[in-house]
């Protein structure tokens, strides 16, 4: 696949899953950047039914640690972003982790546009997870952690995989 000169493409064909950070806080300017870029993500009907908590104190971040098996990483994260659907704001009934999903990719790209690494943590649908969570933040029952995203300068590189593979499309008909 050749290279694109359209900045975009290029972000979304490079962002990469980064894990390890230097330990270099991020600036203030650059998590209102990231939460605005969530913000902006499309949404059913327009109901944007998110929430976001940046949560940049140590032992919170060690506290998700030990409510989600996969948040070792957050160790060494400056901070973390955990997305949460609103079924209250919701006028389409089920949609809201859709929406998050989209706001959560948004903030992935925006991360990686400022030359930041951010890794997607999964919380829904698992319910431990949600649960541990829920508990962390004493957050009200209409109010679902969706995602949390780990936040950090980079301290890996990782290269461009193969990821297209024609055999998975279709044209016109299965």
């Amino acid at each position: 696949m050749s290279e694109s000169a359209n900045p975009v493409i290029d972000a979304i064909l490079k962002r990469r899953s980064i894990r390890r950070y230097s330990g270099k806080p991020v600036d203030k300017s650059e998590i209102i950047l990231l939460l605005k870029a969530g913000m902006y993500a499309p949404s059913a009907r327009n109901e944007q039914p998110w929430h976001f908590i940046v949560i940049d104190k140590r032992d919170l971040l060690d506290r998700i640690r030990e409510v989600h098996p996969y948040a070792s990483m957050l160790s060494g994260a400056a901070l973390a972003i955990l997305v949460c659907g609103d079924e209250n704001l919701e006028l389409s009934k089920g949609y809201w982790s859709v929406d998050c999903s989209a706001s959560t990719q948004n903030i992935l790209l925006a991360a990686h546009a400022l030359g930041l690494g951010a890794v997607w943590l999964g919380v829904y649908p698992r319910q431990e997870r949600q649960d541990g969570i829920r508990k962390i933040f004493d957050l009200p029952a209409h109010i679902h952690p969706f995602s949390l995203i780990s936040i950090g300068h980079p301290a890996e590189e990782k290269g461009l995989p193969d990821r297209f593979k024609e055999d998975r499309i279709r044209w016109n008909e299965w």
